[in-house]
């Protein structure tokens, strides 16, 4: 019987909650679940579209897993996800090797045919599951798919279409289940989470959710990711301020300070309120960090505009931050403006604006020297447990390594950072 699966799921952590649901329906109808890409009956690929780099990525990988199907393991060799959603017709030609692309929507629909292609007799079972694939301390919660914004860089909503909030009932009943099975650390996330509930409410109600949320005895941290600078207002941040449970860290991607450069890229809002709603934050709370991304080589982008962002970066804008060098999209409005910046100087930019950052972030690190954080152990390494305060988001952050080894994975303790570097840092345990 063709029944053991094995997934391998690329891109961003709402891709990674996508895998979870389609690994979660894959379980209630009796499939097996291996992380052995060798010994699985079928593998799936969720693949990322984003940018070229990405697009490389999920290439290479549905190659690599096609090998499997040479070699008879595998049976049958399943792409989902963003790539396939955009150039299923593409893909299709390329890659007969393939036997089902799926998109981004419909879940219930993809196992169905798997099921049919795999032959495995068995009847449906449609109940909603979700199978973390994150620590079983630590979960995100998808609070909406799709995007609105329109930026004219983007593909996303070429992909996944506008957005499509969740009913906050069942956010929080999805919220309390996770909770109730051992989950701490919960980590909001969307395409634009500050513009959660705008399509069925009529407003953003990102911060009524937080405060219910927050009431969720169980869970300890609950963070803030992907929000939209021109939604990220005073309101949003008291609302973090005063729930204890919620962190003071918000991910907001700029993208650029630049009034123009914002204008050209359609985004809403302006360089004057994104710097004014950085500092409210830190006025309300000076230990608020403040993570962010930029784009660098946008069309057009010239030299002094490229140093208003280099001058506000090195300023002490953010506490973390990602650059990437503008990539050229099919089907989105930036690709077709004139003035396309030269490879090289985008590469030289991006690795300009990291160079600032880089002491930017070391600067406040050893601000941090001697101060008593609360640390989340995510593991042990070289006989040192290591993990995050609640100042590093998982997988995007540098982490603090402890002078202990015989602590749980999973718990929290105290610890006083005795050594800063560029990201990390080191604490002794109180």
């Amino acid at each position: 019987m063709i029944n053991k699966v094995g997934i391998v799921s690329l891109g961003c952590s709402k891709n990674r909650v996508d895998t979870e649901n389609i690994l979660g329906i894959l379980k209630n109808n009796g499939f097996t679940i291996t992380n052995d890409a060798a010994s699985a009956d079928i593998i799936i690929i969720n693949t990322c579209g984003f940018i070229v780099d990405a697009k490389q990525e999920s290439i290479n990988t549905i190659l690599e897993m096609a090998q499997y199907k040479e070699k008879k393991s595998c049976k049958l060799l399943v792409v989902v996800g963003c790539l396939s959603q955009r150039y299923q017709n593409e893909l299709e030609e390329a890659l007969p090797e393939v036997d089902l692309f799926w998109g981004v929507k419909d879940h219930h629909a993809l196992v169905k045919r798997i099921m049919e292609l795999a032959n495995v007799g068995m009847e449906f079972c449609g109940d909603k599951a979700r199978m973390l694939t994150t620590p079983p301390y630590r979960a995100y919660l998808r609070i909406a798919d799709g995007c609105d914004n329109k930026c004219t860089y983007c593909a996303i909503p070429l992909i996944r279409g506008g957005r499509v909030s969740v009913p906050m009932e069942e956010l929080i009943d999805e919220a309390k289940e996770l909770a109730k099975n051992g989950v701490k650390e919960l980590t909001v996330i969307a395409q634009d989470t500050s513009a959660y509930g705008m399509d069925i409410y009529g407003c953003s109600k990102l911060p009524e959710l937080l405060d219910e949320l927050a009431k969720i005895e169980e869970l300890v941290w609950i963070r803030v990711l992907y929000t939209y600078p021109d939604t990220v207002d005073e309101k949003l941040i008291d609302t973090m301020i005063r729930n204890e449970k919620v962190v003071n860290y918000i991910d907001i991607p700029v993208q650029h300070i630049d009034n123009d450069i914002l204008t050209a890229m359609n985004r809403r809002g302006t360089g004057e309120h994104i710097r004014h709603i950085i500092e409210y934050a830190r006025q309300k709370a000076p230990d608020f960090v403040i993570r962010s991304t930029v784009i660098v080589g946008f069309p057009g982008e010239s030299e002094a505009q490229f140093e208003t962002l280099a001058d506000f970066v090195q300023n002490d804008a953010f506490d973390r931050l990602g650059v990437f060098a503008y990539s050229c999209e099919d089907g989105t409005a930036a690709a077709l403006m004139e003035n396309q910046t030269d490879e090289a100087v985008k590469q030289y930019r991006a690795e300009k604006i990291m160079a600032l950052q880089r002491n930017v972030s070391r600067k406040y690190n050893e601000k941090r020297l001697s101060s008593e954080v609360v640390v989340l152990v995510e593991g042990i390494e070289n006989g040192r447990a290591y993990g995050r305060s609640y100042a590093e988001a998982a997988e995007v952050d540098g982490v603090i390594v402890l002078n202990k080894g015989d602590l749980a994975v999973g718990e929290f303790v105290k610890a006083k950072i005795t050594k800063a570097s560029d990201y990390d840092l080191q604490g002794e345990v109180i």
